[in-house]
């Protein structure tokens, strides 16, 4: 990784807020259009076309995802976790080839240009901490994977620093409860790509890896902890591998 500098990162917010202008008004069409479809599908798509325009079109980043897809994703809703390495980490996920609705920290939704494409892109809101934003969350999680689906969280709940954080309970206790499986993804290389607390972009190679889904079928409550734990180890037992190709 080398740093870019001012310069280029003044380039690269830019670029990112002109994809995102050219992008909203037909974000917002397609929000109006599929405004009572629980899956928001249509919506997330265009998001997702944010992501990978603004990257392909930077000169700073470079993305890989390996492994395989589940074969019934595009029909059946998964809980799709991930580590949570940085504020580019959206930008890699979405290459991830299936649709998804995501979780993210309320406050993202109240920024500029980015924040307004969230919120059309049909992405749910959570205040960290706060019981009837957790809740109103999960319902919605739920509502989305019953349509069959996906929906992505962090379950770090923060970005992490180099050692894995521990895994929150809400997304195995969402999988538990409608029977979906839990899908890890591990993620290296994004934190080079914008450093915590840093305000600019830096230039780096980074790649997801899509694990074997974890199967949450006749699990109940008393075995969410365990499913948390088999989680947390599957993406720590891949994280050194990943990292070392992607530093």
């Amino acid at each position: 990784m080398t740093k870019a500098g001012p310069i280029v990162g003044v380039w690269a917010y830019a670029e990112f807020g002109a994809v995102i202008s050219a992008f909203l008004p037909i974000m917002a069409v397609s929000s109006w259009r599929h405004r009572g479809d629980p899956t928001q599908r249509a919506p997330g798509q265009w998001m997702r076309r944010i992501g990978r325009t603004a990257t392909r079109l930077s000169t700073l980043w470079k993305f890989d995802i390996e492994g395989e897809r589940p074969a019934d994703i595009d029909t059946r809703g998964y809980v799709v976790i991930a580590n949570h390495e940085s504020g580019a980490d959206p930008f890699l996920l979405s290459f991830l080839p299936w649709d998804m609705r995501w979780v993210a920290k309320e406050s993202l939704f109240k920024q500029p240009l980015s924040g307004w494409a969230m919120r059309l892109s049909g992405d749910i809101p959570l205040r960290r901490g706060e019981g009837e934003s957790v809740r109103a969350c999960l319902a919605e999680c739920e509502r989305a994977i019953r349509a069959g689906i996906s929906v992505m969280m962090f379950p770090e709940g923060t970005r992490s620093t180099d050692a894995l954080m521990p895994f929150k309970s809400g997304a195995f206790d969402l999988a538990i409860r409608t029977g979906a499986p839990i899908l890890p993804v591990v993620l290296a290389g994004t934190r080079a790509m914008r450093p915590k607390h840093s305000r600019w972009f830096g230039r780096a190679h980074a790649g997801a890896k899509i694990l074997a889904p974890i199967s949450t079928t006749g699990m109940t409550a008393a075995d969410l902890g365990t499913l948390r734990e088999t989680a947390r180890d599957a993406i720590a037992a891949a994280l050194p591998e990943l990292r070392a190709r992607y530093v």
